[in-house]
């Protein structure tokens, strides 16, 4: 089959690969009929993880199942399925209390397994013709009957639209209240979704790039453009001084300042900044135990300077991690199928399979108007949304 392959830093290509087959009775194959890109891939493309050349990408998948295991009951031949991009066993502690993102079993030595990714197991990514899904009645959400009609909306509940959605739980997101987003890239952008969802009733949303805000403005959020000035005094300035009731970060270890050049600990402290006292901030964003390629001196060993002293003066609470995608996914597809959440407003571009190296130039460069790329394998032609 042919897949997106990592060959080292920004050096991805489409390959023919070997297909993956049922290895264990609880198996699924999916025939993969979108995968998108992700912000998180781009960590790895940059060369910024451990990630082992000859590994394929890709952990937003869905397709249509083409073969079971034996053991395999409730997922069927010809079903369309999402795969969220969390793999989980079903049956340890953690997954029994629906903490999917850090299944004790799928990655030994490791709390968390995904498909295509650094340090989280040894399984294959999505981004390619055919997936081997594990745990496959556990780890396949099966689709309604319009997955044909709105496929690209729900291909975005294999991470970005739960993702968005944890941060604003993280963050304790209530009706009526007010909300600071840092970052209006994909999941920023879900996140402003998920806050005007829970009836936040004043959405800010931080960024530099005017394609991307002006999308978080259709959302529902106040667009505050850091290159017009400081993000902290906009914040303030809207929340008469006193800050937002919560803040998200979804921008991650890679953030920029307004002059381009990475900051690993801007965004974190800023939130400190612009989040009110005993506010809660909630954190989607990636973070790493090391980063050996930063120029930061800290951030090469995962850490940052944070100002820990105000957080704690202000009272402040803060809550981490990747989003246990199952435990919000059902609801999240319910509000899909009855139109009252449309995710695939952010995709920017709808490409082949063969374009996904020219795909990853791009949306790595934050190119003006690339925002979410998702991939149709098995489609020869293009087409730009």
């Amino acid at each position: 089959m042919k897949a997106v392959v990592y060959y080292g830093p920004l050096d991805v290509r489409v390959s023919d690969v070997p297909d993956p087959k049922i290895e264990q009775p609880t198996d699924v194959l999916v025939q993969i009929t979108t995968t998108n890109i992700c912000g998180s891939d781009l960590h790895m493309y940059d060369g910024r993880t451990n990630m082992e050349a000859g590994r394929i990408f890709g952990h937003e998948n869905l397709g249509r199942v083409i073969e079971v295991g034996k053991a395999v009951v409730y997922v069927k031949v010809g079903d369309m399925v999402c795969m969220p991009f969390n793999i989980g066993c079903g049956h340890c502690r953690n997954c029994e209390r629906q903490l999917t993102a850090f299944c004790l079993t799928m990655n030994p030595g490791f709390a968390g397994a995904a498909y295509g990714f650094a340090g989280m197991g040894p399984y294959e990514g999505g981004q390619a013709e055919y997936l081997r899904v594990p745990y496959g009645d556990f780890n396949c959400q099966i689709l309604p009957e319009d997955a044909s009609e709105k496929e690209d909306d729900y291909a975005m509940l294999s991470d970005i639209f739960p993702t968005g959605y944890h941060a604003t739980e993280l963050a304790g997101v209530k009706p009526g209240e007010s909300v600071v987003i840092y970052g209006a890239g994909p999941v920023g952008l879900m996140a402003t979704l998920s806050a005007r969802i829970k009836g936040a009733d004043k959405i800010m949303v931080v960024d530099s790039h005017p394609d991307r805000l002006k999308l978080a403005e259709e959302f529902g959020g106040i667009p505050i453009d850091t290159s017009k000035g400081s993000a902290v005094d906009q914040v303030l300035e809207l929340t008469n001084g006193h800050g937002a009731d919560r803040g998200c970060e979804c921008v991650g270890y890679q953030c920029c300042n307004k002059h381009g050049q990475e900051q690993s600990n801007l965004t974190m402290n800023e939130l400190v900044q612009t989040v009110k006292f005993t506010g809660s901030i909630g954190v989607v964003g990636v973070f790493v135990t090391a980063d050996p390629k930063s120029k930061e001196e800290l951030q090469k060993k995962g850490h940052m300077d944070f100002d820990f002293g105000s957080f704690w003066m202000k009272g402040q609470s803060i809550a981490t991690g990747q989003a246990n995608v199952k435990s919000y996914n059902r609801e999240l597809c319910a509000l899909i199928s009855s139109g009252k959440a449309k995710p695939s407003a952010i995709i920017s571009h709808t490409l082949s399979l063969d374009e996904a190296p020219n795909a990853y130039k791009h949306f790595n460069a934050r190119d003006n108007g690339w925002t979410k790329v998702i991939l149709k394998p098995g489609k020869t032609s293009s087409s730009q949304k």
